[in-house]
C-alpha cells in the first residue's frame, strides 16, 4: 500500500505558474503509475494528466496540453505537475492517485490510492 501527499497548491494570478508535488510513503512510487485529477466546486472530479510507472509515457487532457507537464523522480518517490499559463478555469482541488500497474489510466476508477488534495486558485 502507498500513502500520497500533495503539496504546492496556492493562489496565483492568471498567467502564473505552480508546481504541484505528490510524495509517496509506504511502497515507493516506482511501483505505481500516477495520475493527477482535479475537482472544481460543483463539478465532478476530472482527469488532468498521468505518467507510466517508468516515466516513459505521459498523457494530458487537451485543455492543459502545452501548459501542464507531468514528471516523476522515482529516486525521490515524488511525481510533479508543472502548471504554466494558469487560467481561472484551472481553479480546483488537485489530487494525485496511484495505480498498481505499469500503465497509466485516464479513468479515476482505475486508481486505488488517493491523496487528500491541494487547492489551486487562479485569480483573473
Amino acid at each position: 500500500q502507498v500513502q500520497l501527499v500533495e503539496s504546492g497548491g496556492g493562489l496565483v494570478q492568471a498567467g502564473g505558474s505552480l508546481r504541484l508535488s505528490c510524495a509517496a510513503s509506504g511502497r515507493t512510487t516506482s511501483s505505481y503509475a500516477i495520475g493527477w485529477f482535479r475537482q472544481a466546486p460543483g463539478k465532478e472530479r476530472e482527469f488532468v494528466a498521468a505518467i507510466s510507472r517508468s516515466g516513459d509515457y505521459t498523457v494530458q487532457v487537451d485543455s492543459v496540453k502545452d501548459r501542464f507537464t507531468i514528471s516523476r523522480d522515482n529516486a525521490k518517490n515524488t511525481v510533479y505537475l508543472e502548471m504554466n499559463s494558469l487560467k481561472p478555469e484551472d481553479t480546483a482541488v488537485y489530487y494525485c492517485a496511484a495505480r498498481n500497474n505499469p500503465r497509466y489510466s485516464m479513468s479515476l476508477v482505475n486508481y486505488a490510492y488517493w491523496g487528500q488534495g491541494t487547492q489551486v486558485t487562479v485569480s483573473s
